[in-house]
């Protein structure tokens, strides 16, 4: 079984066609397995749907609790992508006996032309291939947590020094 924790970020934001704002009304998690057609054994968890820019080291040690409970041994989260980089970080120094990939997109699922439900797709490999650690799984590349930087002008992340 694979336990995907959901945590906010672009993935889950819809737009607000009245003021122009982006908001989360429920999470696209289980609407995004059904589209792909996933047949693997996953238990969802909603534990929070934030910003990223608004999650603070208190979230972060709800995620590592909700990490370090759970008995799947494959974890995937949903993050935000601003400061999914500072969270990886964090359950790296919190959580040594599981495989985690943290996973979002530049552009919400509901929006046209996503990354959404690839950067998912990759996730799910990756979660189901990758020894005990913490990755990132974005643009079709797998990260390790502490070889990893988000490149704002490029849009992307990629391999730090």
């Amino acid at each position: 079984m694979i336990k995907l924790i959901i945590t906010g970020g672009t993935i889950d934001k819809r737009y607000n066609e009245l003021n122009g704002e982006m908001y989360f009304p429920e999470t696209h998690l289980p609407a995004m397995l059904q589209q792909s057609r996933c047949k693997l054994d996953i238990d969802l968890q909603l534990l929070m749907l934030k910003d990223s820019l608004a999650m603070t080291d208190a979230d972060r040690e709800v995620l590592s609790q909700a990490c370090s409970t759970t008995g799947p041994q494959q974890i995937i989260i949903t993050h935000g992508t601003d400061t999914m980089v500072e969270s990886a970080q964090y359950l790296a120094k919190t959580i040594t006996d599981k495989t985690i990939v943290l996973v979002g997109a530049m552009v919400p699922y509901m929006v046209s032309q996503s990354d959404a439900l690839f950067n998912l797709g990759c996730a799910l490999t990756a979660v189901q291939l990758l020894p005990v650690g913490v990755y990132i799984a974005m643009n079709g590349k797998v990260f390790a947590w502490d070889k990893v930087i988000k490149d704002r002008q490029a849009g992307e992340f990629k391999a730090s020094m």
